[in-house]
């Protein structure tokens, strides 16, 4: 697929303080009321290589969410960007399902407040529902005689499918529902990063957003370093290795190196964003060094940098901040 992109990246000037640089979707995508940036991971976090990428391509991945518009919504697409060329391609996140004895599509709807791309997975975020594993092994290209081209409609039509219009579509493979013990509410799954630096193995970080009493958890989970799944015990369930109570307010994605935290912070559509650096119960605040709207963030260790998308209507871009210290 990353030999077929059809949209293009521009150059676009950094906002907030700390961005080293950035760019901007093409115009459709970048004021699109319908679809909102939010999850992103790059080959970086997919390899864990000493260079990064994938056939020489540094490679970026970000996840959308669909609002309801014209009286339905779309669910949820991942954009594949080849960082090097500028060029994307956006792909469909769907569930399969037997209707009639015949196999279909429908879309998946999540909010898909973060994602990690590790190995040959790629996690989804869905807040209280958990967590969706897709396979990209598993990405399928339409053929030209079956595709659809109806943006409003999704599912099998006899020989024919349609997707909302994307001719490439990434089934859904298994998904890790959110549980907890009696008397305790699940971890809400806002979103999610990769954490390859930890001396306790790598592990999947998970964060709930949460505004005025709503809770603001923090988690680590083990990740298996060769099957690139969650690790877990003898009766099938996976626990934290971490669990911490004392996160932010208002956080939107936030990954750790080497022990640090970086929490991202929006302050609505006018607002530049706060990284908060540190430890749970220990931030210190860089107000006014991130974009309006920030979102999920991840860490690039090439390059030493944070990596992150915003959110907003004419204000979104993908863009990179070198690592504070």
């Amino acid at each position: 697929m990353l030999d077929d992109l059809d949209r293009r990246l521009h150059r676009a000037v950094p906002t907030g303080f700390r961005v080293w640089r950035s760019w901007a979707w093409d115009r459709h995508d970048a004021f699109t009321k319908r679809w909102w940036p939010q999850g992103i991971s790059t080959s970086a976090d997919a390899t864990g290589s000493r260079t990064g990428v994938i056939a020489g391509h540094e490679v970026v991945t970000v996840s959308w969410y669909s609002k309801t518009v014209a009286g339905f919504g779309k669910g949820t697409r991942i954009s594949f960007v080849d960082a090097n060329l500028r060029r994307y391609r956006h792909v469909l996140l769907v569930v399969p399902k037997v209707v009639d004895g015949v196999v279909t599509v429908e879309a998946l709807h999540a909010h898909a407040g973060g994602i990690v791309w590790v190995g040959p997975y790629l996690y989804v975020a869905g807040t209280r529902k958990g967590i969706y594993v897709f396979r990209l092994d598993d990405l399928v290209r339409i053929p030209d005689a079956a595709f659809v081209e109806d943006h409003a409609r999704v599912g099998r039509d006899g020989d024919q499918l349609a997707t909302h219009g994307y001719q490439y579509v990434l089934p859904l493979r298994f998904a890790y529902r959110a549980a907890a013990d009696e008397g305790h509410d699940p971890l809400r799954y806002s979103f999610l990063s990769l954490d390859r630096t930890g001396a306790d193995g790598p592990a999947l970080v998970a964060g709930e957003y949460g505004r005025r009493t709503m809770s603001t958890q923090l988690a680590r989970f083990g990740l298996d370093p060769v099957t690139w799944l969650l690790r877990s015990a003898e009766d099938g369930l996976s626990r934290p290795l971490l669990l911490d109570r004392e996160g932010q307010r208002g956080m939107q994605g936030a990954c750790v190196v080497h022990d640090t935290w970086y929490v991202t912070a929006s302050h609505g559509p006018w607002g530049l964003g706060t990284l908060y650096v540190g430890r749970p119960g220990a931030f210190r605040a860089l107000r006014r060094v991130l974009p309006m709207g920030p979102e999920d963030i991840t860490y690039v260790p090439q390059t030493d940098s944070l990596w992150s998308v915003s959110e907003y209507p004419g204000r979104r871009w993908i863009y990179k901040l070198r690592r504070p210290r």
